[in-house]
């Protein structure tokens, strides 16, 4: 016989909140109550210093923006276009 795990259930939760689990969900692959439970335990495990750096890492990893500098005014691309 399997011993019954505790259940948590969430009522009014922000619609941000539901949205950026919901995201993440989807990203990683989990249902929403799974991804809940990894963030739940990432909360858990860490401590705030922590919790801040773990945050500053995930900024660092994202993609970087392109630079458009020197590139041509988008504009004028379009201008030039329907003058030809």
């Amino acid at each position: 016989m399997m011993n019954a795990m505790p259940s948590l259930q969430i009522r009014e939760l922000p619609e941000d909140v539901y949205e950026a689990l919901s995201y993440r969900a989807k990203r990683s692959g989990r249902s929403l109550a799974q991804q809940a439970v990894v963030e739940l335990r990432k909360m858990t495990l860490l401590g705030a210093r922590d919790r801040r750096q773990a945050v500053l890492d995930e900024i660092e990893r994202r993609p970087k923006p392109v630079s458009t500098e020197g590139w041509p005014d988008p504009v004028d691309l379009i201008r030039r276009d329907r003058e030809r």
